[in-house]
């Protein structure tokens, strides 16, 4: 059982930065690929970044790459979610989540754990 807790959320304005944090609990963090997800209201949970256990292999959604970057510290126990240039459009609420698979996951139904949430507003 993995239990995950983001932090690092806020309010920012266009342009800007902010980095989120996942800390996870449980056993064999390091073996888990993890992800971030983002819902804004009235819409689905959609795909940000994913990793492999290894922090090596990344995949991104369009809509953000060249701007997010995703890494963990299997060390700490943490996985991040830097994202900078954020735009209007990236406010939502943005969940990571941990897969029972070493390797990159792309679809919610491929994780089995997940956090709470970490609200992120972006002011144009």
């Amino acid at each position: 059982q993995v239990q995950l807790a983001e932090s690092g959320g806020g309010l920012v304005q266009a342009g800007g930065s902010l980095r989120l944090s996942c800390a996870a609990s449980g056993r064999a963090f390091s073996m888990y690929a993890l992800g971030w997800f983002r819902q804004a209201p009235g819409k689905e949970r959609e795909f940000v970044a994913a990793l492999d256990w290894s922090g090596h292999r990344t995949n991104y959604a369009q809509s953000v790459k060249g701007r997010f970057t995703i890494s963990r510290d299997n060390a700490k126990n943490t996985v991040f979610l830097q994202m900078n240039s954020l735009k209007a459009e990236d406010t939502a609420n943005y969940y990571c989540a941990a897969s029972n698979s070493p390797l990159v996951q792309l679809g919610r139904s491929d994780y089995n754990y997940w956090g709470q949430g970490t609200q992120v507003t972006v002011s144009s």
